[in-house]
This record gives C-alpha cells, structure tokens and sequence, in this order.
C-alpha cells in the first residue's frame, strides 16, 4: 500500500510491504533554514500517545560520549536522511506514522529543538493469508544487535542444543528468524486437511525436519503427498548413477518418514544439472488451485539462516502450469523431454507483459534468450531496477546496466561476478549501488572474524556461519528482480532461478513474471531496502577496518544544516534518491 500527506513545504509518502514499512520524506528547499532531521513516531492506536523511534546516533554537543549499543529517541536526536525504514511491523495492522520536521533553535541549545508541523498518515500493512499473492521474507541477517539482545549473544550455546531449538517451529528463536516464512510454509502444507486434497512438491535440498513431518501430518489426514527430491547424477559417459551430496543428505533426512502410506517420495536423477526446484502445488479434488514457491531451500540455514523468501500464488491457471510441469518431474523425465515441454508450455514471453498477469516460466530451456529479455527490461527501466543476485551477475546480463539511461539501479549480492568486466559493467553507472551480503568483521572468508575499530561491537553474534557451515551462499540467497517497483505499473520477476545461462539451459528451475501488482512490489521493495540497507552498514565497516581506519565521530549527527545540501545538488544520487522515493510536497 502507498499513502503520502503534506504540510507546510514537507512530504511524507509511506509504503508499506507484510512486516516492513518505508518512510519517504520531502521538502521545499526554501523550508530547511537550520533543518537538522526527522523526529519519527508511531500512534499505537488513532488518538493515542507518540511513541518516539529511536536511533543510535545523536548530537555530541547533548550527548558527548554516548555508551556502547546506545539509543536516542529521534524526536531529540533527529533521523538526518530523508528515508526511514520500520523494520518490526505486523502483517495486515494499521500503523500511525508521526514525522515532525526538528530545527535547530534560536538560543542554539540542541537539547530543545523546534518544532515543525507534524506529518501523520495511516498505513496498512498486507495480509500473508489473503490475496492473489502471499509473500513471505525471514530475517535472513541474524548478526545483529537485536539478535544478540535478545538471545544473550549466546556463542557458547551448544550445537546440538541450537539445531534442536532451529528443528522446533515453536522456538523463540526459530520464531524470530523465520520471521513468518516457516509458519507460511506450514500454513499452505496444513490446507491438505483430508482426502480432498493432494500436496505435489519439487525440492532440491530436503533436510528439514518441520517440513518433512508436516507433509508426513498431511499423508496421515488422508491427503496424497508426492515429494520429488535431488537425487543421484546420471553420468552419460558411464551410464551410470553418482551419488551426489545433497542426494546423500536428502536420502538420510526422509529416511524416517520412508514408507508411510499416502506419502511418496520420487527420486529426480541429474539428467539434467541441478533439480534446483523449491515448490508446492495444492490441489483440491484433484484440480490444482494453489502454488508455493520461491528460493527456500527445505533446510534449517533456508528458513532461518540466509536471506530467503516464499511466494504463495492463488491462481488456478498459474498452479496448473505447476502442476503439469511437476508430472515431468514426478516420473524423472529426461533433458530434451524438459526442454521440449518448456518451449511448448513456457516459451519466452512477449517483449511487453500482459497487465495485471502472473507467467510461469520453466527451465531447462533450449536457450538463454531470456537473459537478454531480462536485460532489455534492466535498459528500458524508467525509474528503478533492484536485483538480488547470489553469485554475482553473469556478463551476458551485466551489459545491460551498463548504459547512459537516467535511473537508479541497485544490486544486493553475495559474491562478485566472475564474467570479464562484468563487475565493472553492474558499478560503472554512477546511480547504482552495489552491496554485498557478508559478516560483521569477516577478512573476506566466512568465520574468520577480527573487530572493527571505532563501531563498538563486542556485543554483536558473531557466530552467524553455524546457520550452515558449509556451501555458497552465507546471506543472499533470494532470486529475484523488480523493474520500476514504485511506478503504477511495476514488474517483479521472482523464484528458484540465479539470472545465469545454467538456470535457463542446464537446470530444473521455475520463476513467475508479475506485472502491474504495486501490493507484490511494494512487498519486494521494501524488504529488498531492509536487507540492503543492513548490509551496507556491515560493507562500510569492513572497508574501513581493512584500511585500518575508524571513524570516531560515526555516531554523532550534524548540529547545523549542512548535511542536507547533498540531498538537493543536481545529479547528485541522494538527490535522485529523495526524489524517487518522495512525493513533492
């Protein structure tokens, strides 16, 4: 949803996702004469108090040595940024935002500053039950203060203790880093409530214990389960079968459940690459009526661990394109029968999407055509493009941001890419933002961790690698892209699939392509801004500890109003930035 209101030369635009909510300010240049900030506040209920949002930096002058893991309300000690993000919401709960301008005053004593007209909206947040669409994101970065708040910093805590609290969906902790994605998942499995019903899965990794017994739940209420899974490695040149690792994993975890009526589990052999899969179809008295799918892996580190999502699509045409295309892989269909379904029911879509549609799109594929469809969607934006890209962004699609057009773009990835001047192609634009998933303190190699000079942080977890100890991907783990997201007519492209040549040719992959659903985008957007603007925080610290510099003056704002310059200079991006995200006031 999307609200704005104005008063007196300032703007407040609100747009909010299921659990996160984006606060987008403006202003008049002729109205911030001493302007130092935003006091942000939240009204409990219509009418009731304010209760002041804190922050953690403040004026040196009122607070000259602030203590470790500090907050100050920012009524006193203002937001100096014209964009503010509230990360804490609820789904489907209106929430009243306060945004009162704060200026420096007359006396200069900044422990009593002036006062603006306060800018107030109510917002709603979406629902994750109703709709054509759910959409669910976990915390998916635990080394955080709040994390070690409210879990005692617990390093010493023992792994089997932690692994068993992570196999209990009833865990606090388990709760806190799901963050709705584990309950959403074992919401769309417990709709198979008899006979009615049957639940047809295509997962890569299988090891999690609360999903494996919530199928087994669902087989035992009389509902018909089939489970395809990675497998072996079909090895043409032997003719033979290899034992993969996530075979061997997958083949121990179902072990328990293996023989229970109702409750089938197929093999899916490599003949392909990767059965990169991670969906759910429902069906109701055998006609398809529901999907989920996304990047969650069926693991501890998918739910609770790295950055995922899950994305629930209540459309009978989308769930039987699903549906048709697991039957394929129920009876572990060779390549070129993949490749032949797909371009008969998935071909490449037209260069303009349908509006207001959800496409499936399936893989393998016998091109990588849709790169370069992709990409003429990243050239042809006309406001934003955010992308999450886990290892890197392959060369054939990393040409396509490197372009003179006149937009921002933003990229959250985990590693970066490997392709000749690739990199260089994504960064090259001076209105994109590239930042990284990684630790707190990491010297570029996961679980070597040092402090970092100047930020305080010995109260941080620093154990975030014990989500999973081994692999590619640590933090970002998502897959998805969203064109002009805050536009009335955005397109959000989201799934199982790395935007690479093997997720289109060699892999069992699915996405869906949503166009003209501003409540999808504005979802994805919100929670893209959560977990990008957390990761940039750990980006500037680490750059800083590895030129062996600290910033001792990074916790105190501006006593006058100089930092607001470089939001209203021509070309400048945090000027582009403000206008995007604002509304003109």
């Amino acid at each position: 949803m999307r609200i704005f209101t104005k008063a007196d030369g300032f703007s407040l635009h609100a747009i909010s996702g299921t659990r996160a909510v984006m606060l987008a300010m403006n202003a008049r240049p002729d109205v911030l004469d001493g302007f130092l900030g935003f006091g942000v506040g939240i009204r409990f209920s219509a009418g009731g108090a304010i209760t002041w949002l804190n922050g953690f930096k403040c004026f040196r002058s009122v607070e000259p040595d602030p203590q470790r893991a500090q907050r100050f309300k920012t009524v006193e000690h203002p937001v100096q940024d014209f964009k503010w993000g509230h990360y804490w919401a609820e789904p489907d709960r209106d929430y009243h935002y306060v945004v009162r301008p704060l200026f420096r005053p007359a006396d200069g004593d900044l422990s009593n500053l002036r006062a603006g007209t306060d800018l107030e909206l109510t917002i709603r947040t979406e629902s994750e039950v109703n709709g054509r669409h759910s959409v669910f994101f976990n915390r998916g970065a635990i080394v955080s203060q709040a994390y070690a708040e409210r879990f005692a910093n617990d390093e010493t805590l023992d792994e089997e203790e932690l692994a068993a609290q992570l196999d209990d969906p009833d865990a606090e902790r388990t709760k806190w880093l799901s963050r709705g994605l584990l309950e959403g998942a074992l919401a769309f499995i417990a709709q198979a409530t008899d006979s009615r019903f049957s639940l047809h899965c295509g997962f890569y990794e299988l090891t999690y214990p609360p999903i494996l017994q919530a199928l087994a739940d669902a087989a035992a209420r009389g509902a018909m389960v089939e489970v395809t899974f990675e497998a072996d490695h079909f090895e043409r040149s032997a003719n033979a079968r290899a034992e993969t690792k996530y075979g061997k994993m997958n083949r121990a975890a179902i072990a328990p459940f293996q023989g229970r009526p109702r409750l089938h589990f197929r093999e899916r052999i490599h003949f392909i690459n990767i059965t990169h899969n991670k969906f759910m179809v429902l069906k109701e008295n055998g006609r398809p009526i529901q999907v989920w799918t996304g990047s969650t892996n069926i693991t501890a580190s998918g739910f609770c661990g790295q950055s995922n999502t899950g994305h629930i699509v209540r459309d009978e045409a989308v769930a039987k394109a699903y549906a048709d295309y697991f039957a394929l892989l129920a009876r572990d269909a060779e390549r070129e029968e993949m490749k032949a379904f797909t371009g008969m029911h998935s071909p490449n879509p037209p260069e303009v999407l349908p509006d207001a549609t959800v496409t499936p799109l399936f893989s393998p594929r016998r091109g990588s055509s849709m790169l370069d469809w992709y990409g003429r969607r990243i050239e042809a934006a006309e406001q934003t493009v955010i992308l999450t890209s886990a290892f890197g962004v392959t060369t054939r699609l990393a040409r396509y941001f490197d372009n003179d057009r006149d937009y921002l773009r933003y990229v959250l990835m985990e590693q970066r890419s490997r392709g000749e001047d690739a990199q260089d192609m994504v960064e090259r634009d001076r209105d994109t933002r590239v930042v990284f998933g990684q630790g707190l303190g990491t010297t570029g190699s996961l679980g070597h961790w040092r402090d970092i000079p100047g930020f305080k942080l010995e109260h941080w977890m620093w154990r975030e690698h014990h989500f999973r100890s081994s692999g590619h991907v640590f933090f970002i783990h998502t897959k998805y892209m969203g064109i002009d997201v805050l536009s009335d007519d955005p397109v959000v492209f989201t799934g199982s699939a790395n935007f690479s040549p093997g997720s289109l040719t060699s892999n069992d992959e699915n996405m869906l392509l949503i166009r003209g659903d501003t409540a999808v985008s504005d979802i994805y957007l919100t929670e893209f801004f959560r977990l990008l603007n957390h990761f940039y925080f750990r980006q500037v610290a680490n750059r800083q500890a590895e030129d062996g510099q600290s910033d001792p003056d990074i916790r105190f704002l501006h006593e006058d109003d100089g930092w607001v310059a470089g939001h209203f200079r021509a070309e400048n991006y945090r000027a582009k930035r403000r206008e995007l995200f604002g509304v003109a006031p």
